[in-house]
């Protein structure tokens, strides 16, 4: 069968350094993206939790705002709306930066939010009889608790906004998805150049997700009430069925080491 279309891969090589430029400012703005949100999305939580509704309404209005809306028509707002609003100008990549951060503290909050309410209200109610005051109480109790659950939330989010940063080429900015356009307008292959923007953005994003499920692992290992998993699955099962195997959690009770009547 032959194709309608003949790949050349011929334009690969001289479309490679513009590409990796354009890799290199989505990068950055990535970077200071999942930066500022992570910062600004713990007062957000807090203020979400409030019981001063005056507080609790607003960020919770915030919140909702950027979740429900589309990320391209935020970034439009903040790059043309704005500055007509505000009667000045702004740069283009800090309009970028800002609609970008906006959007993920929102998302950030709420994952923030989600850790804190998890944390068992016992644990509370025993640093308040402790006599700690609220800070002391997030400080030393729930930030630590949620921030390690949390953790794979965080970095789906951010490995989710690195993607999401390809909406950034609509607006005339340089990133790899722009780069890739003008590449495949200029070379009339498309099917080339876009592949490989593709398989650029997958060298970078795969990496993170296999990281995520690491610690995604990892916290469910130390979470549970037994000792590390084996190293072989084959070796655990086995292990499960030899004579006399008990559980973990039953092999140091006093009734495991208890003699037989009669021993």
């Amino acid at each position: 069968m032959k194709l309608a279309y003949s790949p050349d891969l011929g334009v690969i090589g001289p479309s490679l350094p513009t590409l990796l430029d354009g890799l290199k400012l989505t990068l950055e703005i990535s970077s200071v993206v999942i930066l500022a949100s992570a910062v600004l999305g713990f007062p957000v939580a807090v203020a979400r939790m409030s019981k001063i509704e005056v507080i609790r309404w607003p960020a919770q209005l915030y919140i909702e705002v950027f979740r429900c809306t589309p990320l391209l028509i935020q970034l439009l707002w903040v790059f043309y709306a704005l500055p007509a609003l505000l009667d000045t100008t702004f740069p283009a990549t800090l309009s970028i930066v800002l609609a970008l951060t906006a959007h993920l503290t929102a998302f950030m909050a709420e994952t923030y939010r989600a850790g804190m309410q998890s944390v068992p209200a016992e644990q509370i109610e025993a640093a308040e009889m402790l006599r700690l005051n609220r800070l002391q109480i997030l400080r030393y109790i729930i930030v630590p608790q949620a921030f390690r659950q949390q953790i794979p939330s965080i970095l789906s989010l951010n490995v989710s906004m690195f993607k999401d940063t390809s909406l950034v080429s609509a607006l005339g900015m340089a990133d790899l998805t722009f780069q890739g356009n003008i590449l495949s307008s200029q070379t009339y292959r498309p099917m080339e150049i876009f592949t490989m923007v593709a398989l650029i953005y997958f060298a970078v994003a795969f990496p993170a997700t296999l990281f995520t499920s690491y610690i995604e692992r990892r916290l469910i290992v130390a979470g549970s009430r037994g000792a590390p998993p084996p190293a072989s699955p084959l070796r655990g099962v086995l292990g499960r069925l030899r004579p006399g195997y008990r559980p973990p959690a039953l092999a140091g009770s006093p009734s495991s080491t208890s003699q037989p009547e009669g021993a």
